[in-house]
């Protein structure tokens, strides 16, 4: 009788336990239903990575010339403005070099009035060469008429000899006349000559004289122009600072050398900052550009920031990558790829925008309607 009245009991006990595992079963089933519907549902209008960094301009300050540094003016971390100065190099054999150029170019200029002198020379000897050339043209006019009389006397004589009106020392003396009329013509016309090419000769140095100008003027401008570039490197011994922003660490000292294009430290601008997320290839379809985008970053979680998808990277960022993937015939392995996307922020009001910094880790929650 015993046993038969506690049998009842137990299954009295056992009905309560199944309905409250049913009950709790249930909650859990409709809360997971919910939940993954709730999911669903945001998935279909938001698309979201954590794949995601701070993203800045950074401005590096490198040296146009070598030298040694003479002073560092900015320590880590230091704020700076456009125009400040950050180091200042040695600039002694800079100064040497402006005075030998400037040297170079008093040489040329006195060349050039040297030469430009010798012009005024030249035209005065080449006037001088033509009045000699006509002189001797009125000479030659002279011997001309000379040498007419004296053919004109000696032909005369010619006949009288024959009829012996004449003695022989009168026909003697006309032939001599004639004679001598004859070599001062020539002698002229060979003055002429020799005046001609001293003409020409002179008017030759004229030209060399004024050819002489130019290339000391050409010197000259050529000389300024290394003047130019050398009070040019001079300046650049001044280091200053091409944006305003905040230094890098500085890694600098007094007597050390620096090389030309070498890369010292960098500055990076506090006003400009966006944020670089990479969306898997599959999460595309439905982002457009201008679509708005909610950023949280892990320095500040439970602050959010506003902003917009603003372009989209040209090719993945594996194709960027040093050695890109070459997918070959025999070993394709099919790997979703990552697309850079650009998310500039919209609410430049916002305080904590100062606070963050490049290659921060972000989570992006674009909205896509």
């Amino acid at each position: 009788m015993e046993n038969n009245q506690s049998q009842p009991a137990a299954e009295v006990e056992k009905k309560p336990k199944s309905k409250r595992f049913a009950i709790v079963f249930g909650a859990l089933v409709l809360v997971g239903g919910t939940y993954g519907v709730i999911k669903y549902m945001h998935a279909q209008k938001h698309e979201e990575t954590d794949d995601a960094q701070v993203e800045s301009l950074i401005s590096p300050v490198i040296p146009r010339v070598s030298g040694y540094i003479q002073e560092v003016r900015v320590k880590d971390n230091q704020i700076v403005k456009k125009g400040d100065t950050l180091v200042i190099l040695d600039n002694r054999d800079f100064k040497i070099k402006i005075a030998e150029v400037e040297a170079s170019i008093a040489a040329a200029q006195s060349s050039a009035t040297v030469a430009d002198a010798g012009i005024p020379v030249a035209t005065a000897n080449v006037i001088s060469a033509e009045s000699n050339i006509s002189t001797v043209d009125a000479q030659i006019e002279a011997a001309k008429v000379n040498l007419w009389r004296a053919n004109q006397d000696f032909a005369r004589y010619q006949n009288l000899i024959k009829d012996h009106s004449i003695t022989q020392q009168q026909f003697e003396q006309a032939s001599a006349a004639k004679q001598t009329a004859e070599r001062q013509l020539d002698i002229l016309k060979a003055q002429k000559q020799s005046a001609a090419r001293q003409t020409a000769v002179i008017s030759q140095q004229k030209h060399v004289s004024a050819g002489q100008v130019s290339v000391a003027n050409a010197a000259i401008k050529q000389r300024q122009a290394e003047l130019e570039a050398a009070n040019l490197n001079l300046s650049y011994t001044v280091i200053t600072a091409q944006v305003d922003g905040q230094i890098s660490k500085v890694n600098l000292q007094p007597g050390q050398l620096l090389q030309a294009g070498q890369s010292l430290f960098n500055i990076v601008p506090g006003d400009s900052k966006w944020v670089v997320a990479n969306f898997k290839e599959t999460q595309l379809t439905k982002m457009k550009l201008g679509q708005k985008v909610i950023i949280k970053v892990d320095a500040f979680p439970d602050h959010e920031f506003e902003a917009k998808l603003t372009s989209f990277s040209p090719a993945t960022g594996s194709k960027f990558s040093l050695l890109p993937p070459d997918n070959a015939s025999g070993n394709f392995v099919k790997v979703v790829q990552r697309v850079p996307v650009k998310i500039e922020f919209t609410d430049i009001k916002d305080e904590r925008l100062k606070q963050l910094r490049a290659g921060m880790n972000v989570q992006v929650d674009v909205h896509l309607n």
